[in-house]
């Protein structure tokens, strides 16, 4: 049965990317505390099953299910599974399932620009791909995409992460513009630091890696499970940005008010501590 509401994220049938941790999981349990249903997505099934077991703990309904985001015919399966899963339809995707890589261009290895390029990149446009033309059809639902403030900050040796990031902006814009007036609301979801695992399981310099998790454990200015609950919120309201972040906001402005300004500014701090 179809539930409909004011609200897309109040009982809903949900699919959560990359639910086993870090945003990924706090969506799964936030949608779980709003009356909705989780399908709780990874590729690391031990990690689904004990968010999906947590959920359940909490009355909730929840079934785990491993998937690889960057194989098409896994992301295909999972689409065509899903409903029945959950015993009715989809009416929420979040996309959130990523990967970490660090490092000047020409040092990444390609095989690790192929990684974060096939998780980060390819598995939103296979949810957006499978996911967003059954939501059309229903004429409800919402999609909210993880991408991060790297869409537009452009940092310096994080080139392979950015260029995904940007990716996934770009396809959250077209897709609100496709979707207009369909019932289906799209928002992009774009961060600054949160603390997360993806630093420390991500592909980086381990001297980097090591500065990396420090600073994103002593300067986020948020939690996993508030951006989670401020992210639900304003899909709800059809808002299409999701700046959760005092600092995404300022770098958000700065970068379309003076481009070649920012850009120039952040090349400068780069050398001082290259």
């Amino acid at each position: 049965m179809l539930i409909k509401s004011n609200k897309i994220s109040k009982q809903s049938a949900a699919v959560v990317t990359g639910a086993g941790s870090g945003i990924g999981k706090s969506f799964a349990y936030e949608i779980s505390k709003r009356g909705g249903s989780v399908l709780c997505v990874d590729i690391d099934e031990e990690a689904a099953t004990k968010t999906a077991s947590m959920l359940k703990k909490m009355g909730g309904i929840a079934v785990p299910y491993q998937c690889d985001v960057g194989n098409a015919d896994e992301m295909r399966r999972l689409s065509n599974e899903a409903e029945t899963l959950l015993g009715r339809p989809i009416t929420l995707l979040i996309n959130n399932a990523g990967v970490g890589v660090g490092g000047a261009i020409g040092k990444v290895p390609l095989e690790d620009w192929k990684w974060c390029v096939d998780v980060n990149l390819w598995g939103v446009i296979h949810g957006c791909h499978f996911f967003a033309p059954k939501l059309k059809s229903l004429g409800y639902g919402g999609i909210i995409n993880v991408a991060s403030a790297a869409a537009f900050g452009a940092a310096p040796e994080m080139s392979a992460y950015n260029v995904t990031k940007a990716g996934v902006l770009a396809l959250s814009e077209t897709l609100a513009a496709e979707f207009s007036g369909t019932g289906v609301h799209i928002s992009a979801l774009c961060p600054t630091l949160v603390p997360t695992n993806i630093i420390a399981s991500g592909r980086i310099d381990s001297q980097k890696k090591s500065l990396g998790q420090r600073a994103m454990n002593s300067l986020a200015m948020t939690t996993s499970d508030k951006v989670a609950k401020l992210s639900l919120n304003t899909l709800d309201k059809g808002k299409l940005y999701i700046l959760p972040q005092l600092d995404a906001r300022i770098a958000w402005r700065a970068k379309r008010l003076a481009p070649r300004l920012y850009t120039k500014t952040i090349g400068e701090v780069y050398r001082l501590f290259a």
